[in-house]
Parts: C-alpha cells; sequence; structure tokens
C-alpha cells in the first residue's frame, strides 16, 4: 500500500488538490485501483462503503482527461449513479479535486429543469454524471450522444439493481462506442451484476479491499428490543437518543416513506432538531435537507434507504435502524454511513415481533454477532406509563392530527421538509419536549370508536330504525 498520493502516478494538478483538501495517505482501495485505470485497464472494484471509493475513480479519471477537448453533445466520460444525491456529491468530488483543472461539467438527475441541462450538453460536456432514467430521457430527446464516450463508470451497482435500474445500464452500455474503458463498482457482487460485468467489460482487473458485505470494524452494533406499538416504539428512539454517549448528530433509517414523515414530525414536537429525507420529495426539498444535516444545523435525519448508499457525510456519530432493513445488504450500507474516515461510530437496530426473519439474514451475511443492548426492562405492548397519564384527546385536536398524518407520502414529506429546525440547544429542548408529548400522544393513543376517531358518532346512525310495518 503506497504512503502517500505520489507514488499513484497522478498528474502534478491532481496531487496538490488533494493535498489542499487534507488528504495525505490513500485507503487501501485507492491504492489498488487508480494504478490500474491510470493504465486504462478496465475494472471491478468490491469494497464496502466508507472506503473512499469515489476518488479511486474521480482522481485517475481527472488525470486522463488533462488530454482532449469535449465536443457539443458528446461527453468524453459517463458516470451512472443510481440516485440524485449519489450523482450531485460526486459533482462535488469533481469541484473539489478538479480545481486546478478547467474541465466542464454536467449533472443530468430528475427534479432539474431539462432547459438548464440542455445548455450545458450544447456546449460539451468532459464529465456527465447521470442517474441512467433521466440519462436515456435525453438520450431519446437526441439532446445527448454517447458515441464519444471514452470511459464508463458504473457506481454502486448493487443499489443499481435493487432498483430495477439494470435493463437501463444495458441499455446505456449498448450506446457506447465499443472502445472504451470501464469501471464497476459495488459493495456486494450478485449474479446479474456478474453477468452484466462479462458482457461489457473486457478482461477486467478485480480489485476487492473486504469481504463482500462486511461491516466496518470502526462501528460498534447494538440490537434493541422494542414493541410492535409505534408510540412506545418512538418513545425508546426518544430515549436511546439522550442515552447516547458522544452522539453529534444521527441518521434514523425506516422502511417505509410514510414512516419517515410521521417520525420526522414526532421528534421535532419533542423538541429534536429533525428533519425527513425520502424518495418522494421534490429534488428542492431533499438538497436543502440533505445540506443542512451536513453543515450541522439539522441533528437528526429521519430518512428512508435513499440516504443509505454512498452519502459523504463523515462526521456521523450515530446511525440508528428504526426497522429492521428488509434486505440484508442494506443493513450493511446504513450502518456504513457511521464509523467513516477512520472515525469510530455506533449503530443501533430496533428489533421488534416479527423482525426475527430479517435479523437471521442479516447476521448470516455479516458472518459475525451483533450484541444486544441492555434496557434495564424489555420492551412490551403493554400500554406505557406515558400513555396512561396522557389526557382523553380533544375532537378538534385528533381530528386536526389525523389529517395530517392521512396525507400523501409526497405532500406529507414536503411538509415536514418545510417544518422549522429547532437547534440542539439542551437548555429549552427539554422543556419544549414536555411540552409537546402530551400532544403526541394523543395521536398515538388508541381509539375507543368504532369509526376510528373520538370524534361524535354521525346523528343519522343515532336515529331510531323504523321498522316496516307488519300486514294484518
Amino acid at each position: 500500500m503506497t504512503d502517500d498520493f505520489s507514488g499513484l502516478g497522478l498528474s502534478s494538478k491532481v496531487t496538490e488538490a488533494v493535498t489542499a483538501a487534507g488528504y495525505t495517505r490513500p485507503t487501501e482501495i485507492q491504492s489498488q485501483a487508480i494504478p490500474h485505470l491510470l493504465e486504462k485497464k478496465d475494472l471491478i472494484g468490491i469494497a464496502q462503503t466508507g472506503t473512499g471509493k469515489t476518488a479511486s475513480f474521480v482522481l485517475p479519471m481527472l488525470t486522463l482527461l488533462e488530454a482532449g477537448r469535449a465536443r457539443a453533445r458528446m461527453p468524453r466520460t459517463l458516470i451512472l449513479e443510481p440516485t440524485r444525491e449519489l450523482a450531485a456529491q460526486v459533482a462535488e468530488n469533481f469541484e473539489k479535486y478538479g480545481k486546478n483543472h478547467r474541465l466542464s461539467m454536467a449533472l443530468i438527475i430528475g427534479g432539474v429543469s431539462f432547459e438548464d441541462q440542455n445548455k450545458k450538453l450544447d456546449r460539451g460536456v468532459d464529465v456527465l454524471i447521470a442517474t441512467p432514467g433521466r440519462l436515456l430521457d435525453q438520450f431519446d430527446r437526441g439532446k445527448i450522444l454517447l458515441t464519444g464516450v471514452e470511459i464508463l463508470v458504473i457506481d454502486e451497482a448493487d443499489r443499481m439493481l435493487d432498483m430495477g435500474f439494470i435493463d437501463d445500464i444495458e441499455k446505456i452500455c449498448s450506446r457506447l462506442p465499443p472502445r472504451r474503458q470501464t469501471m464497476l463498482f459495488s459493495a456486494t457482487m450478485d449474479p446479474q451484476i456478474e453477468r452484466l460485468t462479462k458482457r461489457f467489460l473486457r478482461d477486467p482487473v478485480h480489485v476487492q479491499v473486504s469481504r463482500t458485505a462486511s461491516t466496518a470494524d470502526t462501528i460498534d452494533q447494538k440490537l434493541v428490543k422494542v414493541s410492535s406499538r409505534p408510540d412506545q416504539k418512538r418513545a425508546t428512539l426518544r430515549s436511546r437518543i439522550d442515552a447516547a454517549e458522544g452522539l453529534t448528530n444521527a441518521i434514523i433509517f425506516c422502511n417505509r416513506k410514510r414512516d419517515v414523515a410521521t417520525l420526522a414530525r414526532s421528534l421535532a414536537r419533542h423538541g429534536y432538531s429533525a428533519g425527513a429525507l425520502h424518495g418522494d420529495m421534490d429534488q428542492k426539498s431533499r438538497m436543502e435537507t440533505l445540506d443542512a444535516f451536513k453543515s450541522g444545523n439539522l441533528t437528526h435525519l429521519v430518512a428512508s434507504d435513499v440516504a443509505a448508499r454512498g452519502l459523504d457525510i463523515p462526521a456521523v456519530s450515530h446511525v440508528f435502524n428504526f426497522d429492521v432493513p428488509v434486505h440484508a445488504e442494506d443493513y450493511v450500507h446504513r450502518i456504513g454511513r457511521t464509523g467513516r474516515a477512520g472515525r469510530t461510530g455506533t449503530a443501533y437496530t430496533f428489533v421488534g415481533p416479527g423482525d426475527e426473519k430479517h435479523l437471521d439474514a442479516i447476521l448470516k451475511l455479516i458472518q459475525k454477532p451483533i450484541d444486544w443492548l441492555d434496557t434495564g426492562s424489555a420492551a412490551t405492548d403493554e400500554p406505557s406509563s406515558e400513555d396512561d397519564e396522557a389526557p382523553k384527546p380533544a375532537r378538534s385536536s385528533r381530528r386536526r392530527g389525523r389529517g395530517r398524518i392521512g396525507a400523501g407520502e409526497a405532500d406529507s414529506a414536503r411538509e415536514e421538509a418545510a417544518l422549522p429546525k429547532p437547534q440542539s440547544a439542551r437548555g429549552n429542548a427539554s422543556s419544549r419536549r414536555r411540552e409537546r408529548r402530551e400532544e403526541d400522544d394523543m395521536l398515538d393513543a388508541p381509539s375507543d370508536s368504532p369509526f376510528g376517531d373520538a370524534g361524535p358518532i354521525p346523528a343519522f346512525l343515532l336515529r331510531p330504525a323504523r321498522l316496516p310495518e307488519q300486514k294484518t
């Protein structure tokens, strides 16, 4: 393993930018991959998340692109990413490491105006970063010609498979020139991905820096037994957040987008600095929420698996799996948001009744035991004391609450993203939590009404039934 970047064969412009960014020693995958990529070889890189995978292809690409010039609508390189956030993050890496270059770049993702993207494409770009769906849209519109692509990168290939993008990837690859350099990066290797590599890569070099689907040793993993009751589960989360040592910020993962919005609202009502992030939000709201979390203006990010892959936020101290992930591979990616760049991190996974099958799949995949956290008492489905003390909800309050919960996923997500995000000053937080808890528990309290609401029974249902007159 090379001690510094100067021994990898990168250009002086690139090494100067890397040094200015504060990096002095390459990671294992960077040491192994970069020399092969500078020789223009095809490559398959298998590495767990948080190992510096993005820089391992960005740095050699910058060096290779120093010679040549872009032509209108004919990008020289193409990088495919499964999500908008990952695409935007790769673009940030190019800006950071390519500051000494005069290379043009375009980001082709959904949620952004076609007109703005077309202006960049018409001028010609050296680097095109795209999600598969939007790229094919632009290709079908005649706005992109792929015959000039010299380098192709397929990033997070296993995520592409999970999201159903493999057919799109094959369509895109079939439109590229046969003489090109292709790089494929993934945390896991699936038979479908292997078929893709055999079809579109030529004698690729295999680089694997850790066992497939392994978890980083820098992450302290714990299991927490929870109730199946949503109100008790949320109460357990709040108590874990309050008791966590060294918590500076946290990503909280839910399986369902609707639960993301509900949980973010609940935390905000209890005085926590919380925001929501999921795929149904518009791009502007997603980027604003993510930027607020990266900058420290938002402490708790409640997210779906859209945030599980590749997001580079090195200083995340904790990850909470509010739901056990359905796919075992997602567990690796979720907890990989913490313990990055040599830092230590902590990951809690809440396990409720019925989660045993998914937990067994995770343990089988990572091939290491996870200790249960001793919380002092086992979680049950009995009503909590907090619920016992909560007064009967007022009709108007309950109706307003149910109206918010019952909104569509996209509308509720936007509403949650627009919530004021309180700062993490502990002095006011505890008092705000006490004030909000009672109202929040009203929303959680089970209804005694057969109509699913504590409001009045409709008057027409209270009228006495009229029996038909008997004929004599």
